[in-house]
């Protein structure tokens, strides 16, 4: 049953997986147990190149190992057909329509995040507005295709909101005249088909991308997207999909403790994630927006090992699979969840010091105060992350960079000041309890706006996270040859240095940090109970869920 439910998207029901008893070591024990039961080792479906046909010159070939053969299963006519061949090339051309077809969707929001966007997309249902989640670029909360799926309905739901006060809502409309089509050859003969399927005997594949050639376990399937393209699938079993995790995440040369830590989090968000995409037909990506996942390409024994001493084994808090959120520095100090998405906090996502020697007390000197915020981030020893380059950051951007970047932004997201010719301002108007920015006030030659979380990292390039502050950088015009007292120039706005620290949204385990913790001699377990506090370390079995939706918010979308 649970190998049923996993071999499909989960939609609103939560997969469940659970374990009976808490292990709080690596050892073989906790292997040996993890692997009495069946469900230890679920296959899910990871999107391996998520938009295929973008490209009109982009091809795929794919060969299987030395000895062995695809199998390729497809229909025609209805009729399901296998062809086994040694080596298929795929690819998409562009082929024209009888007539031109009007694609279009109400696009209700747009975020940085899956996280962000489920929540909007909760919240959008509570005002009676059917959704699903999508991702053609940066995440999008859509008003469901299937309810609204005529024209007329889509425009009497974009009034109705627009009415409301809703101004960033709008309809993403395009008229085409020619689609992506897939095709593939093998064994000399050319097929045309929407939907491919390859599997091999030991179910190895290699995949050659531009050049680039990758080793997946398990199964491949190409089928559509909604976004008039392709995505290859590959159907893998969750400890081999760890397998090609792990060493990109963590890096091979991470102490032992560290990569057993980051594969307990790497299963545990995997499992968790497997509704990414219900959109689309798969479960996961492969990207940074999951989990960096290359195939069996990269990997290594040392982060194999720790796999293996960790087979089966999850975090949970209660009955239920953690948000298992990690990211590579926090610069200090660890954020909760609300901190960078909207969305109920977790219990054990809280601001914890990074750090074993550092004694600075939140609860005295909260870092939402702009005063302790500099005086912490001018701290640059005695933190678990202090000899990693990102730990401490200084950038700079000019007005200009700023505005170009600006415009792109909010050109992307069809908003109401996309017409901007200047930003003239920047201002943290909020902080967090643990120093990440809330609210970025921008002002420009036409009007003010405010970007709220991460949208402040996605809509700027030099802050490597929320936890920075900003110091104007200003440029004094050249003085007349005879200055007067009168006659001073008044200094002009040039741009913004940035200042702060940490590398990604900061949540949960920093990864840098994991590395001097287990320098320390702390076990992986340990590690774990350092970032995610009240957590269970424990063995799959059909007690745990997988994921369950969050309440019901009363917050606007």
């Amino acid at each position: 049953m649970l190998f049923a439910l996993l071999s499909r998207p989960i939609a609103t029901a939560a997969g469940t997986i659970c374990l009976s008893a808490a292990f709080w070591g690596f050892g073989p024990s906790a292997q040996a147990q993890a692997e009495n039961f069946g469900t230890a080792n679920p296959e899910i479906k990871v999107g391996i190149v998520q938009r295929f046909g973008q490209d009109p010159d982009a091809q795929l070939v794919l060969e299987p190992l030395s000895g062995d053969r695809l199998t390729l299963q497809f229909n025609t006519g209805g009729q399901p057909q296998t062809v086994t061949t040694d080596r298929v090339q795929i690819a998409v051309e562009s082929v024209p329509l009888d007539a031109p077809e009007l694609q279009e969707w109400v696009v209700l929001s747009t975020h940085r995040s899956f996280e962000s966007a489920e929540d909007s997309a909760n919240r959008w249902q509570l005002q009676g507005i059917e959704t699903e989640i999508a991702q053609p670029d940066a995440w999008q909360v859509w008003a469901k295709r299937e309810v609204y799926s005529t024209p007329l309905l889509r425009r009497l739901l974009l009034d109705s909101l627009q009415a409301a006060g809703y101004s960033t809502t709008y309809i993403d409309s395009r008229v085409v005249t020619a689609l992506p089509k897939a095709s593939f050859t093998a064994n000399g003969y050319r097929y045309s088909r929407d939907q491919l399927r390859i599997t091999s005997a030991n179910r190895r594949i290699q995949v050659n991308q531009d050049g680039s050639r990758s080793l997946f376990a398990g199964d491949l399937t190409l089928q559509p997207n909604a976004y008039s393209t392709y995505t290859l699938v590959n159907q893998v079993p969750v400890e081999l999909y760890l397998r090609g995790v792990v060493p990109h995440e963590i890096g091979a040369s991470a102490p032992t403790a560290a990569v057993q830590a980051q594969a307990v989090l790497a299963r545990t968000y995997a499992l968790r994630n497997l509704r990414r995409f219900e959109i689309d037909d798969y479960q996961i990506c492969a990207d940074t927006q999951c989990q960096v996942y290359f195939g069996l390409g990269g990997a290594h024994p040392a982060t194999d090992r720790a796999i293996a001493a960790t087979q089966g084994l999850v975090l949970t808090y209660g009955d239920e699979l953690v948000d298992a959120l990690y990211s590579s520095t926090t610069g200090g100090v660890t954020a909760s969840f609300s901190d960078v998405w909207n969305g109920p906090d977790r219990p054990y996502l809280q601001p914890v010091i990074d750090s074993v020697q550092t004694n600075w007390d939140l609860a005295q000197k909260p870092l939402s105060e702009e005063a302790n915020f500099r005086a912490f981030i001018g701290l640059s020893e005695g933190f678990n992350e202090d000899d990693w380059p990102a730990f401490r950051w200084d950038r700079q951007a000019s007005l200009e960079d700023i505005t170009r970047v600006m415009k792109t932004y909010l050109g992307n997201r069809q908003h109401p000041l996309a017409n901007l010719t200047q930003v003239t301002g920047l201002a943290v108007t909020e902080r967090s309890r643990s120093g990440r920015v809330q609210k970025l006030q921008v002002n420009t030659d036409v009007g003010s706006f405010e970007l709220l979380k991460d949208e402040a990292v996605k809509a700027l390039v030099p802050p490597r996270s929320l936890l920075f502050y900003l110091e104007p950088v200003y440029e004094t015009a050249a003085s007349p040859a005879e200055p007067s007292a009168s006659a001073q120039p008044a200094p002009q706005l040039q741009g913004y240095r940035f200042i702060g620290g940490g590398f990604g949204h900061g949540v949960g385990m920093s990864q840098t940090g994991s590395y001097r913790l287990a320098e320390y001699g702390w076990s992986g377990s340990q590690i774990l109970q350092f970032y995610y506090p009240g957590t269970e370390l424990r063995p799959i079995s059909d007690e745990i869920t997988f994921w369950q939706p969050s309440g019901p918010r009363a917050e606007q979308p």
